[in-house]
């Protein structure tokens, strides 16, 4: 494989969201996820923050020709680095980029820049998908910021990639966050 990749650790992991056909399961070390108000944004959105103990399932996609304009136009209010941290089943070492807010970059999430429950719904059902439920308590294991905020937006999304849920999986986020003491309002 040759080209550039990327590191999706949120709603990239939902392949519903996007139509990146070359995509792979990964893992990559020395990261966490955390909900956070990143400026430019109305509410929260997942970052990855420096943990140098931690590992974080995710996929990698290849950047469609090698043209990151787009993909960094989606993720415009992060930062996009290399690394080589990243356990994955594809041959060769590719050039691999993870976006992350920079910690002076992000705040924590208030309750006028909230996490969106549709798009914990999002997320959830691509670690479902791709990881099963043990990937699904991993992802809740290894994000923090679940004190924040959440807006129970299921009604009417607003989240612009939402998908719509199964009952089961529905279900399982809410059994999740009852676990952790989030209360979406």
């Amino acid at each position: 494989m040759t080209g550039p990749f990327f590191f999706g650790y949120g709603s990239l992991v939902n392949r519903a969201t996007h139509d990146y056909a070359d995509a792979h399961r990964a893992r990559i070390g020395g990261w966490r996820r955390a909900w956070r108000h990143v400026e430019g944004r109305q509410v929260a959105f997942l970052t990855a923050v420096p943990a140098p103990d931690a590992f974080i399932d995710g996929l990698i996609a290849h950047v469609p020709g090698g043209d990151w304009a787009a993909l960094d136009m989606r993720e415009h209010a992060y930062a996009r680095v290399l690394t080589d941290a990243v356990e994955h089943g594809i041959m060769g070492a590719p050039e691999i980029h993870i976006y992350h807010a920079p910690a002076d970059m992000h705040r924590p999430a208030t309750r006028m820049r909230p996490v969106l429950l549709s798009y914990v719904d999002v997320v959830v059902q691509g670690y479902l998908r791709e990881f099963g439920a043990d990937g699904v308590a991993r992802f809740f294991e290894t994000t923090d910021g679940w004190d924040a905020p959440m807006k129970n937006d299921r009604a009417a999304p607003l989240y612009p990639r939402h998908q719509r849920l199964t009952a089961e999986e529905t279900a399982l986020v809410d059994e999740w966050l009852a676990r952790l003491g989030v209360r979406p309002e």
